[in-house]
């Protein structure tokens, strides 16, 4: 089968594409045929061994991807050879077939688009993780998203407008901050032309928010903190911006604010059956009309370099994948 294939941690031109054995699912597993595969930042950082999860070389990066069920190991009931589905793993997900937890697979609703599926998992499972059960945001508060236009940031944008709150989406261009309020966004700040605190004082009159998203880091996070408001949270989200922020404690101290880590990932292997739960109620609003992924482009799986660079230089909005079947790419 073909696959993209990591042979040593480096740039991400030396990918490949390569014909691999393919895999076979063990107890637990199955074997999905990839129709189309999420591109996150977090394939950028594992191609470049700066991610906190390194997989044995040579490997596939993707962690996330929609197809159908060719294959079950031991034990698995709950989707069967046939099924579509859409899944989380740990690495692989750039190839025609991937092996993933059986736990982690969702079916999926008949008819949802395969780009749509393999794009929403990793985004609004994390987005909707972080809002529902770790901030627990409250219908009427103000919710803070940087880096807003990005995959994760927008589906925060979108599940926070849902859910009840005022959101205020901050990201780095004009063009970046219309699409974010097309999404939801009530309010706008460019944080490459205006200073962030100032920014937040005039939109809040001076209150603070009350849930910042922050997946950015770097030079944002402690102006973003110091905006919080009395018992404000702060979602570590993750580091696009490069630089893992240094951060006063007696920031958390006044106001009794919190700062609160949101991996996903570690919290679908320990909560599996949460984890299905949340996703199964995403893919319901969806299906409904009431969120709208976006997919601004299908990549061929012999353009996982160009989709990676695309991302890594935040060239992005919304969400991109790539598809096995290069008449699907576009």
């Amino acid at each position: 089968m073909k696959a993209v294939v990591c042979k040593a941690f480096g740039p991400i031109d030396d990918l490949v594409v390569a014909d691999v054995p393919a895999p076979q699912p063990g107890a637990g597993e199955v074997l999905i045929g990839v129709k189309a595969c999420g591109v996150n930042f977090p394939d950028v950082l594992m191609v470049q061994g700066k991610y906190q999860v390194k997989p044995p070389l040579p490997f596939a990066p993707g962690v996330e991807i929609a197809g159908i069920v060719e294959a079950v190991g031991a034990g698995v009931a709950h989707v069967r050879p046939g099924d579509a589905v859409a899944t989380s793993l740990t690495h692989g997900g750039f190839a025609a077939q991937a092996v993933a937890p059986a736990a982690n697979a969702v079916p999926l609703p008949a008819g949802l688009d395969f780009r749509i599926a393999a794009g929403f998992m990793l985004t609004y499972g994390t987005s909707y993780h972080a809002l529902k059960d770790r901030a627990q945001l409250a219908p009427g508060e103000t919710l803070l998203v940087l880096g807003a236009a990005g995959g994760v940031g927008l589906a925060a944008v979108e599940l926070g407008k849902l859910m009840g709150a005022r959101v205020i989406a901050a990201a780095s261009s004009e063009a970046k901050l219309a699409t974010c309020a097309r999404f939801g966004a009530e309010a706008l700040v460019n944080y490459e032309q205006e200073d962030l605190r100032e920014a937040l004082k005039r939109l809040t009159g001076g209150k603070g928010v009350d849930v910042v998203y922050d997946p950015v880091g770097a030079r944002f996070a402690e102006p973003a903190i110091r905006s919080l408001a009395w018992r404000g949270r702060y979602l570590v989200i993750g580091f696009a911006g490069g630089d893992i922020p240094r951060i006063p404690l007696n920031l958390a101290l006044l106001m009794e604010r919190s700062l609160v880590g949101v991996y996903w990932g570690a919290w679908t292997a320990r909560e599996p059956e949460a984890n299905r739960a949340n996703l199964a109620q995403v893919l319901d609003w969806i299906v409904a009309g009431r969120l709208r992924p976006l997919v601004s482009r299908a990549f061929a799986l012999e353009q996982a370099a160009a989709a990676l660079a695309e991302l890594a230089e935040r060239r992005v909005l919304g969400k991109i994948v790539l598809v096995t079947d290069p008449a699907q790419a576009g």
